[in-house]
């Protein structure tokens, strides 16, 4: 698969995921509706972190000539989705916040702005 279908297919999960994931922070905390929605978040986090593992860093500088920078946020939510859910499993609320909002902020704001960045598929989309 090239990079511009990995692209799509990351778009394709991580787009919904900007929506939902900012639905579940406004929305009541612990209803049932918020638990199922947040498991297809969840999902659909955990299928674009690992999409975004076979895309090559195109800017910047490579690891092992492929990971980039941008590429740590992929780990940090192969990890952080598990443990937020574990967290919740276990009643640890308090932790499964703390990492949500961190995923969501860290993720998707944070990771998503820099694909604005010259040199970026999403840059040369919006700007060029």
């Amino acid at each position: 698969m090239g990079y511009e279908e990995l692209m799509f297919l990351h778009l394709a999960t991580v787009m919904p995921s900007f929506f939902i994931g900012t639905a579940l922070l406004i929305m009541k905390k612990g209803t049932p509706i918020h638990k199922k929605v947040g498991k297809v978040y969840m999902v659909l986090m955990l299928i674009t972190a690992f999409i975004t593992l076979f895309m090559p860093a195109q800017v910047g500088p490579r690891f092992i000539n492929h990971f980039g920078w941008i590429h740590s946020f992929s780990f940090l939510t192969i990890y952080t989705v598990p443990t937020a859910y574990i967290a919740a499993k276990n009643g640890n609320i308090k932790s499964h916040k703390r990492a949500m909002i961190s995923l969501y902020f860290g993720a998707i704001i944070i990771a998503g702005g820099f694909t604005f960045f010259p040199g970026r598929y999403l840059h040369s989309i919006f700007f060029g």
